[in-house]
């Protein structure tokens, strides 16, 4: 079996959803929602999808910067345009649009940056024949005939058997559009893992798989599992969606996944031409920053014992507690919750000792700046005398048992 120690070790990615659909800035599911001819479709966007100022080595930097470890790159999307030279179908960027492989200088640059790379790839693809309904308002829910199925299943593993082929190691196989099935997912990942053993695969073509996603949600899930969620309102980019996240929504969102053992991953649209939308950039940049200053927490962050609290998030890792602060408690703050002994009290940025006392069941943490100094979140590391260890265990969704 893959080991999951790095996927546990990086908690942090970026999604990029890319491709023809970025002409059109209305999301990626603009073919489908608008009911596109398919010829419209080429003549519009694929045609004119030229890539001109692609520069992937600029995306692999932003993800760097931002503290994220590795990067999924939606390879093909449900539209069926592929961003390499498939050699089993026509639709793609090296013989429409931009004219050249998207893909392969996207591998080298994620790789000369250190970091991870991960391909998504969706089963479900309008563009071919045998795929049952591109205008479906759901999803499709069966195969016309079975001779088409098995003529489409055979084109999609031969496409996956090109990706896992051509552009060295792949860490990450990050399926979508696995409808109608049966898809033949087992022999797709059985193929996955004789073709890169270390590959880690997410559970939506089914067995044999590594990890769950939860998409724009943080639902934790059992075992490994990865928050997909976006910076605005769209995966592929919408050029009148302004609805941004914020810096302190992203480390929000980042402390919450960890507190459950999760990564998440977040996902940015690049706009026709190559470039991510500055909006995309300040916000990962901002909440960068602040990783970069705060880093400890998350490699290897543990599923959190302790409940909510009206102030801060708990995340763990060890012996060690992280009081996240997102809203100012005044100068005191009366945590009841952990049934260990405390140790010691810092602040996370810098290290500054806090002056502490625990009293019963309760810790009371002393000369905290108010206002806080840190517009997005301070954060509080407590060293305990074991594993950490609630008073109380969280028996409903509101109310502590």
């Amino acid at each position: 079996m893959p080991d999951l120690t790095c996927f546990q070790e990086t908690r942090y990615g970026m999604f990029i959803h890319w491709g023809a659909y970025a002409v059109a800035a209305r999301g990626e599911w603009v073919l489908n929602r608008e009911l596109i001819p398919q010829d419209e479709y080429v003549r519009k966007y694929v045609r004119n999808f030229k890539a001109e100022r692609y520069d992937p080595g600029s995306w692999a930097r932003l993800a760097k910067s931002a503290g994220m470890k590795y990067v999924v790159l939606t390879t093909r999307h449900h539209d069926g345009f592929c961003l390499w030279d498939s050699k089993v179908s026509d639709y793609n960027a090296a013989r429409l649009g931009p004219g050249r492989d998207l893909l392969r200088p996207f591998v080298e640059a994620v790789h000369a940056e250190g970091l991870k790379v991960g391909f998504y790839y969706s089963v479900a693809d309008w563009h071919h024949p045998d795929y049952p309904d591109a205008y479906a308002r759901d999803w499709p829910t069966g195969w016309p005939e079975e001779a088409a199925r098995k003529r489409f299943v055979d084109y999609y593993i031969a496409q996956l058997e090109e990706l896992l082929t051509q552009y060295g190691k792949v860490d990450i196989l990050w399926y979508d559009g696995c409808i109608p099935q049966p898809t033949d997912g087992r022999r797709a990942n059985e193929l996955a893992r004789t073709l890169q053993p270390h590959i880690l695969i997410n559970e939506r073509n089914g067995e044999p798989f590594d990890f769950r996603v939860s998409e724009q949600s943080l639902t934790a899930k059992e075992g490994a599992w990865e928050a997909n969620l976006t910076l605005n309102d769209n995966w592929g980019y919408h050029a009148g969606d302004h609805h941004w996240k914020t810096a302190q929504d992203v480390i929000r969102m980042l402390t919450t996944t960890a507190r459950s053992g999760g990564n998440l991953m977040l996902n940015v649209g690049p706009r026709a031409d190559g470039t991510i939308p500055e909006d995309s950039v300040r916000i990962l940049t901002e909440a960068g920053q602040w990783l970069a200053r705060n880093r400890e927490f998350l490699p290897n962050s543990t599923r959190s014992p302790f409940s909510w609290n009206n102030c801060s998030t708990l995340t763990t890792r060890g012996n060690t507690v992280y009081v996240h602060l997102f809203a100012s408690p005044g100068k005191e703050y009366y945590l009841a919750e952990i049934a260990n002994r405390v140790l010691s009290a810092r602040f996370l940025d810098g290290g500054q000792p806090v002056p502490f006392e625990q009293k019963g069941d309760r810790l009371f943490l002393r000369g905290l700046p108010c206002p806080l100094k840190d517009p997005i979140a301070t954060t509080l590391a407590l060293e305990l005398d074991g594993p950490p260890r609630p008073i109380r265990t969280q028996k409903t969704f509101w109310i502590p048992g």
